[in-house]
């Protein structure tokens, strides 16, 4: 199954704006969602950039979103424990939280992976791989935004 995830900042394969950018905020896009299968529990997120020259460079890690969310507002706290139950993982920087797009040159593409998943997940402080390796056989459906990013 496939879950529809946009963002009302920029639209599939289109340019995510500088202010959620190392050269502007550094805040994290708003999201969407919808499509969520029946049983749903949670819904983990992960943003990467394939492109990065070391390879791919994680930029956001959360996971444990309550079934009944249906998209992330503008600027989402940076915290690793958020008020709602969903925790923030490590990125690449090794810290929770988005870290926006910074690429040295060119233009990457940034993935924005959304997965329904039928339990919460029982880890703390997950970076990418325990993400995965921890949603493996609970993923119900998944969807993706990709936007690009290059600077000047």
């Amino acid at each position: 199954m496939t879950i529809s995830i946009t963002s009302t900042a920029f639209a599939q394969g289109q340019p995510i704006p500088p202010i959620y950018s190392c050269d502007g905020k550094g805040s994290s896009p708003p999201l969407g969602w919808s499509g969520a299968p029946a049983g749903t529990s949670s819904f983990a997120l992960i943003m990467d950039d394939p492109d990065a020259p070391m390879g791919t460079f994680v930029h956001w890690v959360i996971y444990n979103i309550p079934a009944s969310t249906t998209g992330l507002p503008e600027a989402l706290s940076k915290d690793a424990a958020l008020a709602d139950g969903s925790q923030q993982g490590p990125n690449s920087t090794r810290r929770p939280g988005y870290t926006g797009p910074c690429p040295p040159s060119g233009t990457h593409r940034y993935f924005f992976k959304l997965y329904a998943l039928d339990t919460l997940l029982d880890v703390s402080d997950a970076g990418k791989d325990q993400l995965l390796k921890a949603m493996q056989g609970h993923v119900l459906a998944q969807g993706e935004l990709m936007g690009t990013f290059s600077r000047k």
